[in-house]
């Protein structure tokens, strides 16, 4: 199969952030089913939602109320609940969100699950950012909630193509979005959480780069809205799907609930491939600085 068609979602939060956390999940998750329907019906077969997908991007403060939003994974209810979903409508699901393992360990966290409703595996966001935004003390306070990943890069051979991950802040570092080309990734999905005055002007400009340096194809999604109480900014939205030339195949709006639908194909992939050769020249053997080891 070398046609694939693939559904971003992007989604605007209401809910004000001082609402309980069940609250939070029980809106977010009953709206994103509807929409993953919706994805569905409109012909998409890998469908991924965006970063932490269940709640408001809570990471705008530091308080440890949001720890009771994590769910262990796979064995958490979401994840369970989608598998289920991903088995009645034939599709893979990309599943982003706050994963605690054992007592009180957290990560950022996406799901990957296939076609049939079989969990394949995870992916743990690695790089993981802390800086302030939106005065008032609000900010990307991401290290107060995750660890950073500890799974590596791995890629998922799923029923319509071979799905790796990268989340958010990970985009800055070509780095991983290499090596996941060099795990098989046929197209890489970023769910995002990012805002205007912060990353605006590299959102269609490194991924693509990704695209193009790694022969592959990105799938970049991001919410959409301003988030209350902290107003930290405008999630833009914008969410794209780009080829392995760099070309936007599809785009989102600015300001719009909206799924974006776009087809990969991977023939497109090996013409790519076979014309720049990126791979064949490559020359690890002088590239040990880039590990500090």
């Amino acid at each position: 199969m070398d046609k694939v068609m693939i559904g971003l979602i992007q989604a605007t939060h209401e809910l004000d952030g001082g609402e309980p956390v069940e609250r939070h999940k029980e809106a977010a998750i009953e709206k994103h089913v509807k929409l993953v329907r919706e994805a569905k019906a409109r012909g998409a077969q890998i469908v991924s939602l965006q970063e932490i997908f269940f709640g408001p991007y809570f990471c705008a403060e530091q308080t440890p109320k949001w720890y009771d939003a994590a769910e262990e994974v796979p064995d958490g209810p979401t994840t369970r609940l989608f598998q289920e979903l991903a088995k009645e409508l034939g599709i893979v699901i990309i599943l982003p969100v706050y994963e605690r393992e054992g007592i009180a360990t957290y990560y950022n966290t996406a799901a990957v699950i296939d076609a049939d409703g079989t969990f394949l595996g995870k992916y743990r966001k690695h790089h993981i950012p802390h800086v302030g935004a939106g005065g008032k003390g609000y900010g990307f306070w991401e290290k107060y909630y995750f660890k950073p990943g500890n799974l590596g890069y791995p890629v998922f051979d799923t029923a319509y193509a071979k799905v790796g991950v990268y989340i958010c802040y990970d985009r800055h570092f070509p780095e991983g979005a290499r090596v996941l080309g060099l795990n098989g990734a046929e197209i890489v999905f970023n769910p995002s959480a990012t805002v205007a005055g912060t990353s605006e002007y590299l959102w269609k400009l490194e991924q693509p780069a990704h695209a193009v340096a790694n022969g592959y194809y990105v799938a970049a999604i991001n919410r959409v809205g301003v988030e209350a109480p902290w107003n930290i900014g405008d999630f833009y939205g914008q969410s794209y799907l780009a080829d392995p030339r760099g070309s936007i195949v599809a785009i989102g709006s600015r300001d719009q609930d909206e799924i974006v639908i776009g087809e990969m194909n991977k023939s497109l992939i090996r013409e790519v491939r076979e014309s720049w050769q990126f791979y064949r020249d490559r020359r690890p053997e002088t590239y040990q600085q880039l590990s500090g080891l």
